[in-house]
Formats: structure tokens, C-alpha cells, sequence
């Protein structure tokens, strides 16, 4: 049983891990079961030149982006279970316990955070009630969201990036994805405001 399952490998998801992966050491993260399914084959940043995010180098390719992400969640954060490869196909159950059926394996999870992008192509059986037109998006490109208020979509659902309305820059993914990471400190903390800095101190 994972506490929190993050489907998408993307900006979003990583985002959201990473920072979940900094708070290992608060005493109410220790004992948490933390996986991400970084399929990401449908990325946005697949085609992505980057010369205008913070932090990132001018000139940086997504592709090499999304490689280096993985490895940057594997070494510092090896905590975190990595589930490369699979699709998302189902969803089942309610809060405090969703079944999430992928095209190779089945996983029970207390939370679920959706990060996989807004193509309208989006399929995932038992979230289709929750699909609408994307707000922030041209009409013309048919892009989609999932119903939220401030990420929220249900008790126990949360989504993340573009699929939960934001505009299609990578800053705002990350802050997205690291936003629902603070709100899942927050309930782990038993409702006190909280998140999680690295310190040269």
C-alpha cells in the first residue's frame, strides 16, 4: 500500500516527488511509501528547447531534461519507488484506498497525484467523470482538464500541471507539482502548514 502514487514522469510529477523526497527526515514522512510511474513517452518535453526557465541552462534540451530528472530522483531521493513503463489504464475505489491498474501490474495507494499532461487523449477509466475543456488553453488545440479546486479533484485525488488547468510553461508545472507535494506534508502533518527547504545551515 503506497501513501501517495504520482502518475506521470514528467515536470509535474518529478516536481512533486522530489519534493516529497526532501522531507525523509520529518518524523511524519519517515514511515510514508512514496512511488511515482514515470511513464513518458507523451511529454511535452519530448520536443522542448528550454532558454527561458529558471535555473535550467540556455540551450537545454527536454529530452535530456526528462533523462536527467530520473536520475536526479534516483540518487538523491532512492527512496521514492520509480515505476518506469507503465501506462495508466484504471483507477478504482475511493479515499483512503484506490486501486490503480496499469497495463502490467495493479497497486493499492492511499493518495493519487496525476501529472500526464492535458492531450485530449486522455483515457484513464474511473477519472473520465472529472474531464473538461481546458481554460487556459486555445480552443483549437482541444487540450483538457480535470475538474479541481486548487488540485484537488476528490478526496484522495489530486492533479498536477497542464491537466489541472495550468498554462504550458515549465515553471509553472513544477510549482504546481511541488504545491500539491506541500499539501500532502501538510495532511500528513496532521492539517499543520508545513513544506520542505534544503539548508546550507
Amino acid at each position: 500500500m503506497f501513501d501517495v502514487l504520482i502518475i506521470g514522469g514528467g515536470v509535474s510529477g518529478i516536481s512533486c516527488a522530489m519534493v516529497l523526497g526532501s522531507a525523509k527526515k520529518k518524523a511524519f514522512v519517515s514511515s510514508k511509501k512514496i512511488g511515482i510511474l514515470t511513464h513518458q513517452k507523451t511529454s511535452s518535453l519530448q520536443e522542448a528547447l528550454f532558454n527561458n526557465a529558471y535555473g535550467i541552462p540556455p540551450g537545454k534540451l527536454g529530452s535530456e531534461l526528462l533523462i536527467e530528472s530520473i536520475d536526479h530522483l534516483s540518487n538523491i531521493y532512492p527512496h521514492i519507488i520509480q515505476i518506469p513503463e507503465e501506462k495508466v489504464l484504471k483507477i478504482e475505489g475511493y479515499y483512503p484506498e484506490f486501486t490503480v491498474i496499469t497495463n502490467k501490474n495493479t497497486y493499492k495507494t492511499v493518495n493519487i497525484v496525476i501529472g500526464i499532461g492535458s492531450a485530449n487523449t486522455f483515457a484513464i477509466e474511473g477519472l473520465m467523470q472529472f474531464v473538461e475543456p481546458h481554460k487556459k488553453a486555445l480552443p483549437e488545440k482541444q487540450r483538457i482538464q480535470l475538474k479541481n479546486i486548487d488540485h484537488k479533484v476528490a478526496d484522495g485525488i489530486y492533479v498536477i500541471g497542464t491537466l489541472a488547468g495550468w498554462r504550458s510553461q515549465l515553471a509553472i508545472a513544477a510549482g504546481s507539482g511541488a504545491a500539491v507535494a506541500t499539501d500532502l506534508l501538510t495532511l500528513w502533518n496532521e492539517g499543520i502548514q508545513t513544506h520542505s527547504h534544503d539548508s546550507i545551515r
